[in-house]
């Protein structure tokens, strides 16, 4: 089985393995107690303090460890938030960041604080400008993460963090998805981390609280981990995840551009070997392993299954992979095509024959997903006339020129747009189709699709049912 999804959860590192096992049988004891089983506890989590804190860039006395990324995140949060609660409860964050981030900024908002979502660009890249406009005189905290986890884009935390620094609001960097590949730039004042996303043990993460940086915990008080991550700390856990980001930092030029250029071979030929595929995610600023594409007319739940029998594990932010059926957030964001999605994150040592049998195998899987949902083979609107399917009828208003009806609702996406795909053809230059559909995809895949295929999209309607949304053929 080939594993290609490290964006999620990188294999341990055999450096952990090593430091993870080895510390077992001297990590157990109580760090806080003076004698010689304690004492030799907090040499070894103080080690790895000053290793995390040399990778991160910062000093030992700014680092605590937490039992996870995404507590990281939200002690992070929810800390800045209340260290300057005087300022103000306003709250920035980017539309992409990961869920961790939008939860507790939910829960800020719930609360009675204000939220603002910076939006990004099509390649998934917020506008620093943006960042600055939405800073005010009650902005208590600011969010951005470093490199998004789902298409791997890189942001300008450099030129964020510069404008909050101007008005004098913290920044807070999620840096889960980059820091296994080097320090974060840019005068940032908070930052989190997790280990298993750069091949240490789960159950570690890392926040760092610039000194200077109002701060005060939430929770009941604890003496460990100067307040902010009470509880034992996993001694073990933490050597290994400490030992491992040094180890893949050692390994990280060489390695990021190996994977870049695999990452760049499947990029360039996705497109070639798949009609109707669109790479996302920005082309030069992104991680080194990250590459995500969209599939026309594919369910991205089987599309998955089939490429799991084949031997390849990857993940996807299609709606009909996800437990609310929902699309990404990300992918809505961007505006970017959501069904099919596969997102192919390379582990560090990936051997490119494993890229290149993964390109082999992906233009039959996908075209086997296509027969099974009845999608159009063909690649334009130029097609013979055929018989009218169940669902397509003709519109009668008498302002519409030669519409066409498509009847999708209960039924999940690529269905509908598979269906308009089909009778785009049957209408003239001019003439428009009326797509109906309750999925929420729909809302973000049909104009999707109208951009690929060049046509035009003419906007969203309300329906009796679900939505209507409205294409016009232009060629």
């Amino acid at each position: 089985m080939v594993y290609f999804d490290a964006a999620s959860a990188a294999p341990l590192h055999p450096v952990a393995r090593q430091a993870l096992l080895a510390s077992l049988d001297e990590g157990w004891a109580d760090p806080a107690r003076l004698y010689r089983e304690g004492r030799r506890a907090r040499m070894l989590l103080d080690a790895a303090r000053e290793a995390a804190a040399e990778a991160v860039g910062c000093r030992p006395d700014e680092l605590v460890f937490t039992p996870s990324g995404t507590r990281a995140v939200h002690a992070g949060m929810a800390g800045a938030l209340a260290g300057r609660r005087r300022v103000g409860g306003h709250l920035i964050v980017s539309a992409v960041e990961h869920s961790s981030v939008l939860h507790a900024a939910e829960a800020h908002e719930a609360a009675g604080g204000s939220l603002t979502h910076v939006p990004v660009d099509r390649a998934g890249a917020v506008d620093p400008a943006a960042y600055a406009a939405a800073l005010g005189e009650d902005t208590a905290l600011a969010c951005l993460q470093s490199a998004n986890h789902e298409v791997g884009t890189e942001q300008p935390v450099a030129r964020v963090a510069e404008a909050c620094r101007a008005a004098g609001v913290p920044l807070l960097v999620d840096a889960a998805q980059s820091l296994g590949w080097g320090p974060v730039e840019g005068d940032w004042s908070l930052l989190t981390g997790s280990a298993h996303k750069w091949g240490g043990p789960s159950g570690v993460g890392l926040l760092v609280v610039r000194k200077g940086v109002r701060f005060a915990p939430r929770g009941p008080g604890d003496e460990r981990e100067s307040g902010r991550a009470p509880g034992f700390e996993n001694i073990p856990a933490v050597v290994a995840a400490a030992a491992s980001l040094r180890a893949v930092r050692a390994e990280a030029e060489a390695e990021a551009g190996r994977l870049r250029e695999l990452t760049e071979r499947i990029r360039a030929r996705v497109p070639l070997l798949v009609p109707d595929a669109e790479v996302v995610g920005d082309p030069e600023h992104r991680l080194p392993g990250v590459v995500t594409f969209s599939c026309l007319y594919v369910d991205g739940e089987t599309l998955l299954h089939e490429l799991d029998r084949a031997g390849f594990s990857v993940s996807s932010g299609s709606s009909c992979t996800s437990s609310t059926l929902t699309p990404s957030h990300v992918l809505k964001a961007m505006g970017v095509l959501s069904e099919g999605n596969v997102r192919v994150s390379l582990p560090p040592g990936t051997p490119a024959e494993d890229v290149e049998r993964f390109l082999e195998v992906l233009p039959g899987t996908v075209a086997a997903v296509r027969e099974r949902l009845g999608a159009p083979t063909g690649t334009g609107p130029d097609r013979e006339e055929r018989p009218r399917e169940e669902g397509v009828s003709e519109e009668r208003a008498p302002e519409a020129r030669a519409g066409l009806v498509v009847d999708a609702i209960g039924r999940r996406c690529p269905i509908p747009v598979i269906e308009l795909a089909k009778v785009i053809g049957d209408v003239p230059v001019g003439g428009t189709v009326r797509v109906l559909a309750d999925d929420e995809a729909a809302r973000l895949d049909i104009p999707a699709w109208c951009e690929m295929r060049g046509q035009e999209y003419a906007g969203e309607e309300p329906a009796e049912t679900g939505t209507a949304y409205l294409v016009r053929r232009i060629r």
